[in-house]
């Protein structure tokens, strides 16, 4: 796969301490990027002239519109906005759930998305629209799992949030996916292995997966994202993208 010259576009990722948003940073600093950063722990780049390094909660609006003030404010317009926070748990029974860990999820995996997703298309429309918006979704998005109800449902919410994003920013220019990035090997799948076969069923399945190594790598997943914003040959109108299995 051949990128185009990506030096000097900017991109921003949140949840970018850890596991894939850490995987992502790294690749697109190699690409000469200017990145805006941010997690609840410390990002996984440090700041410096080409990088905006923030701690921050997603869920809270002002502390994400901050941010994006302060991104454009160092860079101007952000070509790439990439909504990766996220968390797991509850992980259990619907039964089992209370409304106070079911209203935290959601509140994380969704309504953090919508906040983010929200700032950038205010964002560009400042800049006179265009940008790529990169909402990471999951194939849990698509079914349901056992155990995984707050999960399921987070995920299923940001693909259609992203169809509604797509459809009312068209006409500014700006591009929205939902991109379910494949298995990659991070602390979530670490939680999930733990998981005990009563909270998740499907655990043995994760587990397997683990000692066959069948996982798409962090750096294989931030090029694929940085093809389908930028090259022209990976344009599409599709907003759910699933990534193929690095392995075949």
């Amino acid at each position: 796969m051949s990128l185009p010259d990506l030096e000097g576009r900017t991109a921003v990722i949140t949840g970018a301490s850890r596991g894939i948003g850490a995987a992502l940073a790294r690749e697109f600093s190699t690409h000469g990027m200017k990145l805006g950063l941010c997690a609840r722990a410390e990002p996984a780049l440090p700041e410096t002239e080409t990088v905006v390094a923030v701690r921050l909660d997603v869920t809270s609006e002002q502390a994400v519109e901050a941010f994006t003030t302060r991104v454009e404010r160092r860079f101007g317009g952000v070509d790439l906005w990439i909504n990766n926070a996220g968390v797991l748990d509850p992980v259990g029974p619907i039964r089992d759930l209370s409304t106070i860990e079911f209203r935290a999820h959601i509140d994380v995996n969704l309504t953090g998305v919508f906040i983010g997703t929200r700032a950038y298309a205010r964002h560009r429309r400042t800049h006179g629209g265009g940008g790529v918006l990169i909402n990471i979704s999951s194939g849990a998005a698509w079914h349901g799992y056992a155990g995984w109800g707050a999960y399921c449902a987070g995920k299923a919410g940001v693909e259609r949030l992203t169809d509604c994003i797509a459809l009312e920013e068209a006409e500014s220019g700006l591009r929205a996916h939902a991109v379910a990035p494949g298995i990659v090997d991070t602390d979530m799948q670490e939680m999930i292995r733990a998981c005990s076969a009563d909270r998740f069923p499907d655990v043995e399945r994760f587990r397997q997966m683990k000692r066959e190594a069948s996982f798409n790598s962090g750096t294989y997943v931030a090029r694929q994202l940085l093809a389908i914003a930028f090259d022209p040959a990976r344009r599409t109108d599709e907003v759910a993208i699933r990534l193929e299995d690095e392995n075949g």
